[in-house]
């Protein structure tokens, strides 16, 4: 996987499709509301909020979670746990689903959603993992600097 200019890892974007939906004037109101409040296009709210509840729909335990960063990432309805946490514990158990569960604090059926979301998305969930575990050597390599300037 190739990398944007910041380091992260680049995620392929979809080419756009033109097409024509009829929404009630409600709809259009709230999306327009809501765009305002999120500073996106109405146009990117709406694709986005597509995406997000297709994938709901699908995934009825997954739900989108803002990160500390802001981005909005799949995590486990109900839980402050992202998919990618669930995954990197579910191998670090080698794969035991009910000691990754005992681990989380969740119940088998958690896991294996989130196991079931990761097998459809597995791209994207391996790429957020890279970025959070970027994200977490480039603070504790911050926090080894600011020790050594302490003494």
């Amino acid at each position: 996987m190739t990398a944007n200019e910041d380091g992260r890892p680049a995620q392929a974007t979809p080419a756009s499709v033109q097409r024509s939906f009829r929404l009630s004037a409600r709809t259009l109101d709230l999306l327009g509301e809501r765009a305002a409040e999120t500073s996106e296009s109405r146009n990117a709210l709406a694709e986005r909020l597509l995406d997000e509840g297709l994938r709901i729909d699908r995934h009825p335990l997954i739900r989108f979670r803002a990160s500390g960063a802001g981005l909005r990432r799949p995590a486990l309805v109900g839980t402050r746990v992202y998919i990618w946490q669930v995954i990197d514990t579910l191998r670090r158990e080698d794969g035991d689903v009910a000691a990754a569960a005992d681990y989380l604090g969740l119940s088998e059926a958690m896991v294996r959603a989130a196991v079931d979301y990761y097998a459809d998305f597995t791209e994207e969930i391996d790429a957020y993992r890279a970025e959070e575990h970027a994200f977490a050597e480039r603070e504790r390599e911050r926090s080894d600097r600011a020790r050594r300037v302490l003494g």
